[in-house]
């Protein structure tokens, strides 16, 4: 049996998301393609809170502070979908719909 050895930590520079691809710029020049609907926080927000996002650990994770979704290089690189359960993911986005009433409210 073979085992995979890095030559480097996979560590992100960048980040786009475009027509419903998260879009991440690996240092070694890649580039991985997923799709948002791996990442139903992501796919639910809105553009605003999707472009706040930052870098964590030199590139190592991408967090999004608003959404409160973070993402390990390594994960995508595996090929790992949000753990998130549906139950959770409800919760999530009823906290975001009485939020939004009370913005309105005011």
């Amino acid at each position: 049996m073979t085992t995979l050895v890095l030559e480097a930590d996979p560590t992100s520079v960048s980040i786009e998301i475009v027509s419903g691809k998260l879009i991440v710029n690996l240092q070694d020049a890649r580039q991985l393609v997923i799709p948002l609907d791996w990442y139903p926080r992501l796919q639910h927000a809105t553009e605003e809170e999707r472009q706040n996002w930052q870098l964590l650990g030199g590139g190592y994770a991408i967090h999004w502070p608003d959404l409160d979704e973070y993402i390990g290089v390594e994960g995508l690189l595996a090929g790992r979908r949000s753990g998130e359960s549906e139950k959770s993911l409800q919760r999530w986005m009823a906290t975001r719909r009485d939020t939004q009433v009370s913005k309105q409210l005011f």
